[in-house]
C-alpha cells in the first residue's frame, strides 16, 4: 500500500507553512493553547530522523564526515545542526543533496504520525518547506503565514543571532510569498496586528 493511502480521507489536515521567521511558531502556540488539536511539527520530526544511529545520522555523516558532529558536551555525537544548516545555506549542492535525503523521511513520518491520530477530525501540520519538499498531496488545506520581509529579517537577526546577511541569505533561499500564496487557500497576516490572525483561526477551527 502507498503510504499516503494510509491517510484517513475525511479527516481535515491543515499544512501550516510560511517563510523563516515568519511567526509560526507564536501561531501554533496559540492554537495549542485555545484548541484541542494535535500540532505535528516537521522540524521535530527532522532533529528525530538525524538523531545517532539513525538512518538520516549515518547518511549524514557519511557525506560530511566527522566535521559535522558537535563534540562540545556531547558524549553522543550528535550532529551539529547550525554548523549543518550554515554549510548547506552556503554550498547548493549539499543544500540539495540533504533535502533529497531528509524530505521523504519527513513525509513518511508525517503520515504515520497522522495515521495514529485517523479518528481525529482535524490536525495541524507544521510543514515550513511545505511547497518546496513537495507536501500539498497530504494536506486537504494549507495556510500560509504572511510576514513583511523586512519584519521576518529582524525577527530572524533577533532569534538566531546571526548578521543581516545572513538572515537575506536564509530568506532569500526559500520561495516568495507571492509564489506560495497562489498555492495557498489561507493566508495568516501575521504583519502587525495579531487580532487579524487571531479572529481568522476563530472562524475557521
Amino acid at each position: 500500500m502507498d503510504i499516503i493511502q494510509k491517510l484517513n480521507n475525511n479527516q481535515r489536515r491543515i499544512g501550516l507553512t510560511g517563510g523563516i521567521a515568519s511567526g509560526k511558531t507564536t501561531i501554533t502556540n496559540y492554537i495549542s493553547k485555545h484548541k484541542k488539536i494535535p500540532i505535528l511539527d516537521a522540524d521535530n520530526f527532522s532533529r528525530e530522523l538525524i538523531k545517532p544511529n539513525t538512518y538520516g545520522y549515518k547518511k549524514i555523516l557519511d557525506y560530511f564526515g566527522n566535521q559535522i558532529i558537535d563534540n562540545k558536551n556531547n558524549s553522543e555525537k550528535e550532529i551539529n545542526r547550525q554548523l549543518l544548516r550554515n554549510i548547506i545555506f552556503k554550498h547548493s549542492e549539499s543544500k540539495k543533496w540533504i533535502e533529497k535525503l531528509i524530505h521523504p523521511l519527513i513525509k513518511e513520518k508525517m503520515i504515520q504520525e497522522c495515521s495514529k491520530y485517523k479518528n481525529t477530525q482535524t490536525i495541524i501540520m507544521v510543514i515550513p518547506l511545505l511547497f518546496e519538499a513537495k507536501f500539498e498531496d497530504i494536506c486537504t488545506e494549507i495556510w500560509l503565514v504572511k510576514c513583511p520581509r523586512e519584519l521576518q529579517q529582524k525577527r530572524l537577526i533577533t532569534r538566531d543571532k546571526i548578521s543581516e546577511k545572513e538572515a537575506y541569505e536564509a530568506i532569500r533561499l526559500q520561495s516568495s510569498f507571492e509564489e506560495k500564496s497562489k498555492l495557498s487557500d489561507i493566508i495568516l497576516d501575521n504583519s502587525d496586528d495579531q487580532n487579524q490572525w487571531i479572529n481568522t483561526i476563530r472562524e475557521l477551527l
